[in-house]
């Protein structure tokens, strides 16, 4: 019989010393998947349908034979790239709830002589654990907030360049927030691989430390921050830096003016009209046209700051510090930043 191994056992081994083999379908594991795992699927997306209605017309015999006529063809492949996937590493396989899928796999390469292991009870698993993890480890969280354009994600890689740990949801999540927040950016992940990568992030980090973290709405795009997270970061300190206006329409500018993007930041505008207003919105649209990206910028601030003022009304978070960002420099700010953070962690260790 095949080992088994833990999802606890596994994820105290160094990821880099094992190859993890996910033998789902590609839109079971496109949907969310552990992040270091490699997809070699034993079933198409259409065969695994073909094996279900099977199993759910004809029952368990029925289905298994017309698996079985399905994977034999693909034994020798899936032997190859196993070899090729481990390269002298063990290999840990896992399915869904480590069943069939990975049980067979696993006998396959054992037979083989390849070293390999079976994810008891699969991603499944993983999912539980994760969830778990969350919602049970404390963290040490520093919001830092401010309004659009207060040049938030360019300060926390400034403070992970000067060691602080920093988890960059917006990052993750391959957007930046707004209803702008998809320009430029790669297609966004599920909901379910967004809270695998931020796990994964998390996990790697020393809790005993301050992690700083921006001050988000539970959607990021189209995505949602884990409940666990979300209600951690409504009661965790937070940081307003306080940014003049032409400062952040600047930031904006920045980001956002270039001519590739003006259909994309038109249709944005449009898409925000009802909250926004059609005057508002014309007035936007027509500066766009006409190539005035910081009349565009000044029109989306206010709606912006009035929904930050909103969001910051309605959070349990305490806001400790307000930092007037005026003639400051990135290194100035982060410098206060840190030694806020050191002052906040030692009142929180007293307490």
């Amino acid at each position: 019989m095949t080992r088994q191994i833990s999802i606890e056992d596994l994820l105290d081994i160094d990821n880099s010393s094992y190859a993890l083999m996910d033998v789902r379908s590609p839109s079971e594991y496109t949907q969310g998947h552990i992040p270091f795992a490699s997809n070699l699927p034993l079933f198409s997306d259409e065969e695994r349908t073909t094996v279900g209605i099977a199993y759910k017309n004809n029952g368990a015999d029925r289905a298994m034979q017309i698996g079985l006529e399905l994977v034999g063809s693909k034994l020798k492949q899936l032997l190859e790239s196993g070899r090729e996937l481990s390269k002298g590493k063990s290999i840990v396989v896992h399915c869904w709830r480590g069943g069939k899928r990975s049980g067979s796999v696993g006998w396959l390469l054992d037979f083989a002589g390849l070293p390999v292991s079976v994810l008891t009870n699969g991603y499944k698993a993983y999912r539980t654990y994760q969830r778990n993890w969350l919602s049970e480890i404390p963290l040490n969280l520093i919001i830092l907030g401010g309004k659009t354009g207060s040049g938030k994600t360019e300060i926390l890689k400034a403070l992970a360049s000067k060691g602080e740990q920093i988890l960059d949801l917006e990052n993750l999540a391959h957007h930046k927030g707004s209803a702008f927040g998809w320009i430029g950016e790669e297609p966004q992940p599920s909901t379910e691989q967004f809270e695998n990568n931020i796990f994964e992030v998390l996990r790697s980090m020393d809790l005993t430390r301050p992690i700083w973290v921006e001050n988000e709405s539970l959607t990021i795009g189209k995505v949602f921050i884990p409940q666990t997270l979300w209600i951690k970061m409504n009661y965790a300190p937070l940081i307003h830096l306080e940014v003049p206006i032409h400062d952040r329409v600047q930031k904006l500018v920045d980001i956002y003016a270039d001519g590739d993007a003006k259909n994309a930041l038109i249709l944005s505008f449009q898409k925000i009209a009802t909250r926004l207003g059609g005057q508002h919105v014309k007035s936007a649209i027509e500066a766009l046209k006409h190539g005035d990206y910081h009349l565009a910028a000044e029109v989306a601030l206010t709606y912006y700051d009035k929904a930050y003022y909103y969001g910051l009304e309605n959070t349990k978070a305490s806001v400790v510090e307000k930092i007037e960002t005026a003639d400051m420099s990135l290194e100035q700010i982060t410098d206060r930043l840190i030694l806020l953070a050191r002052q906040i962690h030692t009142q929180l260790v007293l307490e």
